[in-house]
């Protein structure tokens, strides 16, 4: 096994640890604000750090075009980076799903599918995220 596969074989389960702690205990601060809102995330963002440091100058491609994205993720050390990348934010935003539907009332059964969708296909479990806060509390809705 590469270390690129072992760093994503390890990131995966990580991640999944932190989406599952969003779900099964939205209301401890611990799991919330600390593990999955922060430890993990900040686990991840060290790992990508490291793989961009590492590879990202000597790399091929870039972000002008989809070819030049297509020949960047030709790497494998950038490919994890990038997956890394999404594990990182998309659980942030998750565990940001949970402390906001907490603070405004937001019923955890509302955000399951939310962090579900944000947990497969990110950007549209965030909309259907501020589909349901815009749609119990518009005035909280235009808020941070």
């Amino acid at each position: 096994m590469s270390p690129f596969e072992t760093i994503f074989a390890i990131a995966n389960p990580v991640a999944l640890v932190g989406w599952l702690g969003l779900v099964v205990f939205p209301g401890r601060k611990l799991v919330v604000y600390g593990i999955s809102g922060l430890l993990i995330p900040a686990l991840l963002g060290v790992a990508y750090a490291a793989l961009i440091g590492a590879y990202f100058a000597g790399a091929e491609g870039g972000f002008s075009s989809i070819e030049a994205v297509r020949t960047l993720f030709q790497s494998d050390a950038l490919l994890v980076a990038g997956w890394l990348h999404y594990l990182a934010f998309d659980l942030f935003v998750g565990a940001w799903q949970v402390r906001t539907a907490r603070a405004e009332g937001i019923p955890h059964l509302l955000v399951i599918p939310c962090l579900a969708l944000t947990f497969l296909f990110g950007p549209v479990g965030l909309l259907l995220f501020l589909i349901i806060r815009f749609a119990r509390t518009p005035r909280l809705a235009l808020e941070t």
